[in-house]
């Protein structure tokens, strides 16, 4: 079906199914594992158009009314259509090749992007919900020295070596996999694999997974650091709840250090539903710890595999195309 053939009228009729968290009186009992334990297990999608931070034209607001609801998809759906109405073109050497100079998507177009047409699943202005006002806290100097240190030397060293490189550009982590998980352009699912005594999170972004113990063993001395950290789970009556330290901060999330611990909640809250509920703390880089909350959604059928750089050979494409800009400018920009 044509995406040109949704209305305003829908997204309107649409708003009205807001999926807040419902009050525990009204949550139906979670399905059970063959031991007793909630089922958590099954493919998730967890994408969301609503913006991890509230936009400032909001100011206060919290949650949207169905006027904002229908407003936001119907800008989501806007902007496909005109996407979709642009002509080809070719990029340009030394550009960014996913992203065109009109704004449009470039080789990643939107038969790959799947950032989803509705907001309905939150209802809130922002996936972040505490800090209330909706946004990160404020960086203390030494995060801020850091952001600024790495934005200066993607600017004037950006492909010197594979250094260089994100870990998403290297295929270690995916952008959108974490941990924690946050909605992104494409790939925004998850399967969830349960035992008595762990649990398996397998993200389809570069298939990064997380085997979680739930049998209390101690965790890892402080120093043995891991692309993802170590987790430890355990159960606070119907909710998963996952303890995870020791990252590398070689991965560069958000420019967040081997400090951070992370405090992840998963909770069953319908047959179709499952809130993730994320706290990060991380004293060396923010303020205060921050949380944001996706409801994530029950997916009938598999997840993919994801072949990043297929044998990596982008990696070596991208260091010799520097290599070549370098050469051009060397010459005096010819070609």
């Amino acid at each position: 079906m044509s995406y040109r053939i949704l209305t305003f009228a829908f997204a309107v009729a649409a708003a009205f199914a807001l999926v807040a968290p419902a009050p525990a009186g009204a949550q139906t009992e979670p399905p059970r594992t063959a031991w007793g334990a909630p089922d958590l297990s099954g493919v998730w999608d967890f994408r969301s158009i609503t913006r991890m931070e509230r936009p400032e034209e909001f100011g206060d607001q919290q949650f949207l009314t169905a006027e904002d609801i229908a407003n936001l998809e119907q800008r989501a759906l806007d902007r496909l259509n005109n996407f979709l109405d642009l002509p080809a073109q070719r990029t340009e050497v030394g550009g960014n090749v996913d992203r065109r100079p009109d704004g449009g998507n470039g080789s990643y177009n939107h038969t790959w992007l799947d950032q989803g047409l509705e907001a309905v699943d939150t209802g809130r202005t922002s996936l972040i919900i505490d800090p209330p006002n909706g946004r990160y806290p404020p960086l203390t100097p030494e995060g801020q020295r850091r952001v600024d240190a790495w934005r200066e030397h993607r600017r004037n060293q950006p492909a010197d070596s594979w250094l260089d490189f994100s870990t998403y550009d290297r295929c270690l982590l995916g952008f959108n996999a974490g941990p924690p998980m946050t909605p992104s352009a494409y790939n925004n699912n998850m399967q969830l694999f349960q035992t008595p005594d762990h649990v398996a999170i397998v993200t389809e972004m570069v298939n990064t997974a997380r085997i979680v113990p739930l049998d209390g063993r101690p965790t890892l001395p402080s120093d043995m650091l891991q692309w993802s950290g170590e987790s430890r789970g355990h159960w606070e009556g119907d909710t998963l709840v996952i303890e995870t330290a020791n990252f590398d901060p070689r991965r560069l999330w958000r420019s967040t250090t081997g400090s951070m611990h992370l405090t992840e909640r998963l909770t069953r809250i319908d047959e179709d539903t499952l809130l993730y509920r994320a706290t990060v703390n991380d004293p060396e880089t923010w303020e205060s710890p921050w949380t944001f909350e996706v409801p994530m959604k029950a997916l009938d059928g598999e997840k993919w595999e994801y072949a990043c750089h297929e044998g990596h050979h982008s990696m070596p494409l991208m260091l010799g195309g520097a290599r070549a800009v370098e050469a051009r400018e060397a010459a005096g920009g010819q070609q």
